[in-house]
């Protein structure tokens, strides 16, 4: 049956467009509360979105050109990835008339300098930072910005161009790769930043701008909340667990274990921070580090929108997957979520990773990971790379490793979570085969390593 005649056939259907819908997405938001009344159609490729250079214009003209020819009603335009898609929606809700958080306040969260400046107008919980000039000769570290500290452009993807640096040494190499690849997100971005009328403390800085950040120690945790007309709402704390001496993470866990008196602490500082951000009808995750040793919490960096690698854990213990949120924001709803009645006490969602490059060899086929998934009840797996594809060319990845699948599990403890992660790799190994040399070694010993420490 064609679009148009399912809208005439329920008139009470909503039209739902999401930019970027995938494969691992799609069957979560039709799964959850109210999804028979909600008809979801795909607006731009995650190939649109993320591959190559982004233009901004060109994406704006593929998601009208659908959306104009669309004959039912358009009745909410929503996302739940970064840039370019964050900022499509305000952009596109503005045009067709639909609820979103405005463009401004999307552009004060993911503009990592912008951000930082609002930050700082009301809370203490963020390191020194600093603007490292590009242009320059010889860049400088930021007056009074220390060693360790982590290198970043203003906006990127999944932590591209990020590095941790410890030296002069380390500094002037990072900064030579982050000029090499820094227009690639940050020329489209500016794009977006001509849309807005920016303060004076951001005139001439532009979207291809880079920061510098003291390095920030402790408990990584996630904060995930809306905002409903004007009202800020915190609806879960999560963990983020690293590989042994690695900044790359190894699982998202929820709920967090910290202690109550630390997470109302988080509470508070995500209600602040938002207020003064200004966004309304949205959902928001914060990164924070917590140091238990000095009792400090740290914000690392907002995003406008809720994660959808939570979505999975949501659903696991609270019965219904953060996407909820977003839905009903965009249909001028107020979420009602439950606590905490889903058939999990915790879960969590591992990345098996590779920290050495190769070709993707017997990748796993769907009736492979089926019957993986049908052994070890509470367990989802998608694997990333598709057969043949070296590691090193493929998109979204951090600088020091290559995902190789993301593993969603639901248990009563956290054993119970580390075994049945642990049996998916056993038997994603079996069928896997990404050998580069001294590789599979590696991931080996790094697993061990994880083990011992947790």
């Amino acid at each position: 049956m064609d679009e148009k005649n399912t809208a005439e056939k329920n008139t009470a259907e909503k039209n739902i467009f999401v930019i970027g819908l995938d494969e691992a997405n799609e069957p979560v938001l039709e799964n959850g509360p109210g999804a028979d009344r909600y008809r979801f159609h795909r607006l731009l490729t995650i190939e649109d979105l993320q591959s190559g250079e982004v233009s901004v214009a060109d994406l704006l003209a593929k998601a009208e050109a659908v959306l104009d020819a669309f004959e039912g009603s358009i009745d909410a335009i929503v996302g739940y990835w970064d840039f370019p898609v964050s900022t499509l929606i305000p952009i596109l809700s503005e045009r067709y008339g639909t609820r979103s958080t405005s463009l401004e306040s999307v552009v004060k969260c993911e503009h990592k300098y912008w951000s930082r400046l609002e930050q700082q107008k009301v809370i203490d919980e963020c390191p020194r930072f600093g603007r490292v000039d590009l242009e320059a000769r010889d860049p400088q570290p930021p007056e009074g910005v220390r060693f360790p500290m982590w290198l970043k452009p203003a906006l990127a993807y999944s932590s591209e161009l990020a590095f941790s640096v410890k030296d002069e040494e380390q500094f002037r190499r990072a900064v030579g790769e982050i000029r090499e690849g820094i227009g690639r997100v940050g020329k489209p971005f500016e794009a977006v930043l001509d849309r807005l009328e920016l303060p004076p403390e951001m005139e001439g800085v532009g979207g291809r701008v880079c920061l510098a950040e003291e390095s920030l120690s402790g408990v990584q945790v996630a904060v995930e909340g809306y905002v409903h007309d004007g009202e800020v709402t915190v609806y879960g704390v999560l963990d983020s667990i690293d590989y042994p001496d690695s900044p790359s993470f190894l699982r998202h866990q929820y709920p967090s274990a910290l202690p109550e008196p630390v997470i109302q602490r988080l509470h508070d500082v995500s209600r602040r921070v938002m207020r003064q951000i200004g966004m309304d009808g949205a959902t928001f995750s914060i990164e924070y580090f917590y140091d238990a040793g000095t009792d400090e919490i740290n914000l690392l960096e907002i995003n406008p929108r809720h994660s959808q690698s939570h979505a999975e854990l949501f659903a696991y213990v609270d019965g219904v997957s953060n996407h909820h949120c977003m839905l009903s924001l965009a249909l001028g709803e107020d979420p009602a979520l439950p606590y905490r009645a889903g058939p999990y006490r915790m879960a969590a969602k591992w990345y098996y990773r590779w920290f050495a490059d190769g070709v993707v060899h017997d990748a796993p086929v769907d009736e492979e990971i089926e019957r993986i998934e049908r052994e070890i009840p509470g367990v989802r797996i998608d694997v990333v790379p598709e057969e043949g594809q070296r590691l090193s060319r493929m998109d979204q990845q951090d600088s020091y490793s290559f995902e190789l699948a993301h593993i969603f599990t639901g248990g009563d403890s956290e054993e119970d979570l580390r075994e049945k992660y642990d049996r998916c790799v056993a038997a994603l190994n079996r069928l896997f085969d990404a050998t580069a040399p001294g590789g599979r070694q590696e991931e080996k010993r790094k697993n061990e390593q994880e083990r011992e420490r947790g």
